[in-house]
C-alpha cells in the first residue's frame, strides 16, 4: 500500500532530529536478552536505528572487537580500509570502530580528505591492495587487506549500518557474519571491558594512514568505462548524489576525463530534507524509486532537461544506481540491466573472458534470460544477496552481476575483477557510454527489447509476518506447491534452490513460460517479500499475486 505523502516534498514532521539520533547512540545502552536489540547482520550487514536502541556505541564496539580478533584468526595482517557515508550515524560509529582497532593493533586506512567513502570505492582499493604482481587476486599470503564501511545504504536518516568486507572485497559470507555476530552478542553486554584508544589519539596514531580514496578510485575508471566515446561524443551527463558519498567524486571524473557531468544536488544533509517521500512514507534516499526521484523528475520536466541528456543517481553510499531518460522518468532496475548485458555482451568489451556469464538474482526480469538467450549468452541464476557474485567475478564465470534493486558490477575492460560490491557509479557512467555510442540512451533501447522481447509487468509486495513463521522459510519444499498451474499457464519449475548454483533460495520460486513469482523472507525485518512478473498482462500480474499469497500462507501454516 502507497503512502498518502508518497512523492510529496518532506515536511518538517518528516525530518529527524540530528542531536537526538546522535545522542541516543551514546546514551542508550542496548539489553542482549532482548532480541531486537542484539547484533544481527542481514545480508549487507548489521543495521539498525540509535532511537530503537539497535545501532548504539556498544553495537559498534562489540562487531569491531569480534572483526578483530576474526581478522586474527585468518591471519590476516594487512590494512583495514574503512569508509563511511552520510549518514548522522556513520561519523560516530567510524570514531568507535577506529578507537577499537587501533587498541587491537590493527592498520587502519581513512580518507585522505577526512571525506565521505562510497562502499565500491572500499572494494576497489581491498582488491587493488590484494592484487599478486602478475595481476591475478591473492587471497592467501602477507599483508592481506579487508575493510568495514559504515552504512545503512538506502535506509532513512535515522538509521546506521556496519558491513565487513574480508580480502575478497565484496560481502562477507553468511559464515563469516554469522562468525562476527555471535562474538559481538557475546561482548555486548560486556562492551565496556573492551579496549579502546580514545579517538583523538587513535587517529593520530602511526595504525591510521592516510589514504586517498578519491583519486585511486577514479584514476582507476577509465579500466572499466571507455571514457573516449563519452567526451567525443559530448554526452551531457546529470548526477544526483542524494545526499550522499559520491558527490565528490564526480567534479575529478570531469577533470581527469574532460567530461560533461554536471552534479544536480550537491548537497550534503543528514535530514535529507531536500528528498520527496518514499512509497511507505518514510524518507529513504533510493535512486530507483519513482517517489524517492520524484523532486528530481519534476525538475528536470520543468526545464532543466535542457541541459543534459540523461541524469544519473547514486544512493548515500554509492551501491546503487538510477537511471533517468527524458519522456521517460526513472527507469525500472529490471530494465536497465537487460540493456546493459545487451549492450556490455554485444561485443563492446572484447577483452572479457570468452563463455563468461550474465549474473542475476533469481528475482530479477526475465526479460533478462530472453536476451540472454537472444545473444547466446550463458545465464547464472544465483539467490537474493551481491554476495552471491563475488566468487563467479572472481573466477570468470560471469562477468556481469545485477540484482533487481539496482545494484551491479561488472569486470574491467581486460577481463579482471573490478569491484566485487555493488557499484553504483560505474552503471551511471555506463549510460553515457551506450548513450555515447549507440546514440540512443537506455530507456529507447529497452523499448526496442519491448518489441523484440515482449511487454512486462513486475511488482514486489511486502507482507508483515513473525519470527516463527520466516524461519518456515527455510524447510520450504516444492511440494508446498500443489497446484499445477500459475494464472492459468502449467507450472513448469518449483524452485528452492538457484539454478546457477544450487544454492537454498530461503523460499520458493514458481515459473511457468510467461510468469513467475518467488517469496522470500526480509533478513532485517519482520516482513516475507513476494516478487512476481507476468509477461501476459497486468491483471495476470495481479492473478498471480494473488495465487502466489494462498500458496504462501498455506505453506505457512496460515
Amino acid at each position: 500500500m502507497v503512502a498518502k505523502n508518497a512523492g510529496l516534498p518532506a515536511t518538517p514532521e518528516d525530518l529527524i532530529n540530528v542531536d537526538e539520533v546522535i545522542g541516543s547512540y551514546y546514551d542508550r545502552i542496548p539489553d542482549p536478552e532482548v532480541p531486537a536489540q542484539r547484533v544481527a547482520f542481514g545480508t549487507s550487514g548489521h543495521r539498525g536505528s540509535s532511537l530503537l536502541t539497535s545501532f548504539n556505541e556498544a553495537h559498534i564496539v562489540a562487531i569491531t572487537q569480534a572483526i578483530a580478533e576474526l581478522r586474527k584468526s585468518q591471519g590476516i595482517d594487512g590494512p583495514l580500509y574503512i569508509g563511511r557515508d552520510t549518514h548522522a550515524l556513520s561519523e560516530p560509529a567510524w570514531k568507535t570502530a577506529i578507537e577499537v582497532l587501533v587498541a587491537n593493533g590493527v592498520r587502519v586506512r581513512v580518507d585522505s580528505r577526512d571525506d565521505f567513502t562510497p562502499t565500491p570505492v572500499v572494494s576497489q582499493a581491498i582488491l587493488t591492495h590484494n592484487r599478486a604482481a602478475d595481476g591475478t587476486q591473492r587471497f592467501t599470503g602477507a599483508d592481506l587487506a579487508d575493510g568495514i564501511v559504515v552504512t545503512p545504504s538506502h535506509n532513512p536518516p535515522t538509521d546506521g549500518g556496519f558491513k565487513y568486507d574480508p580480502p575478497t572485497g565484496g560481502p562477507a559470507p553468511a559464515e563469516t557474519t554469522n562468525a562476527i555476530a555471535a562474538r559481538a552478542n557475546e561482548l555486548l553486554g560486556s562492551y565496556k571491558q573492551v579496549k579502546r584508544v580514545p579517538f583523538e589519539q587513535a587517529i593520530t596514531s602511526d595504525l591510521v594512514e592516510r589514504f586517498d580514496y578519491r583519486e585511486h578510485y577514479v584514476a582507476d575508471l577509465s579500466n572499466v568505462i571507455d571514457f573516449d566515446i563519452i567526451r567525443s561524443s559530448g554526452v551531457r551527463l546529470g548526477i544526483d548524489p542524494l545526499g550522499g558519498a559520491s558527490v565528490n567524486y564526480w567534479p575529478l571524473m570531469n577533470k581527469k576525463y574532460g567530461l560533461s557531468i554536471d552534479v544536480v544536488r550537491p548537497e550534503v544533509d543528514p535530514t535529507w530534507r531536500f528528498m520527496t517521500i518514499d512509497h511507505d512514507g518514510k524518507i529513504r534516499m533510493d535512486p530507483s524509486s519513482t517517489y524517492a526521484m520524484k523532486g528530481l523528475v519534476d525538475e528536470l520536466n520543468a526545464g532543466a532537461w535542457d541541459k543534459y541528456d540523461l541524469v544519473g543517481g547514486t544512493d548515500p553510499d554509492a551501491d546503487r544506481h538510477g537511471i533517468v531518460c527524458p519522456n521517460w522518468g526513472v527507469m525500472n532496475p529490471n530494465h536497465y540491466i537487460a540493456v546493459c548485458v545487451e549492450y556490455l555482451f554485444g561485443g563492446n568489451r572484447p577483452g572479457w573472458p570468452t563463455g563468461a556469464g550474465i549474473g542475476k538474482t533469481l528475482v530479477s526480469s526475465s526479460l533478462i534470460d530472453r536476451v540472454a538467450a537472444s545473444i547466446n549468452a550463458k545465464l547464472v541464476e544465483v539467490p537474493v544477496g551481491f554476495k552471491w557474485f563475488v566468487d563467479p567475478l572472481f573466477s570468470g564465470e560471469v562477468a556481469f552481476g545485477g540484482e533487481e534493486s539496482s545494484g551491479m558490477s561488472f569486470l574491467r575492460k581486460d577481463g579482471r575483477v573490478w569491484t566485487t560490491d555493488k557499484d553504483g557509479l560505474i552503471p551511471d557512467l555506463l549510460a553515457a557510454e551506450i548513450t555515447a555510442r549507440t546514440g540512443k540512451n537506455p530507456a529507447q533501447l529497452h523499448q526496442e527489447q519491448v518489441e523484440r522481447f515482449g511487454e512486462s509487468w513486475y511488482k514486489r509486495v511486502d507482507t508483515p509476518t513473525t519470527l516463527e513463521q520466516k524461519a518456515k522459510f527455510a524447510t520450504l519444499t516444492g511440494d508446498a506447491v500443489s497446484a499445477d498451474t500459475l494464472a492459468g499457464e502449467p507450472i513448469l519449475a518449483k524452485l528452492t534452490e538457484a539454478p546457477g548454483n544450487g544454492a537454498k533460495i530461503g523460499g520458493l520460486k514458481v515459473v511457468t513460460k510467461n510468469n513467475w513469482f518467488a517469496a522470500r523472507p526480509s533478513g532485517t525485518e519482520n516482513i516475507y517479500k513476494v516478487y512476481a512478473e507476468s509477461f501476459v498482462s497486468e491483471d495476470a500480474l495481479d492473478q498471480v499475486l494473488d495465487e502466489a499469497t494462498q500458496v504462501v500462507d498455506k505453506a505457512l501454516g496460515e
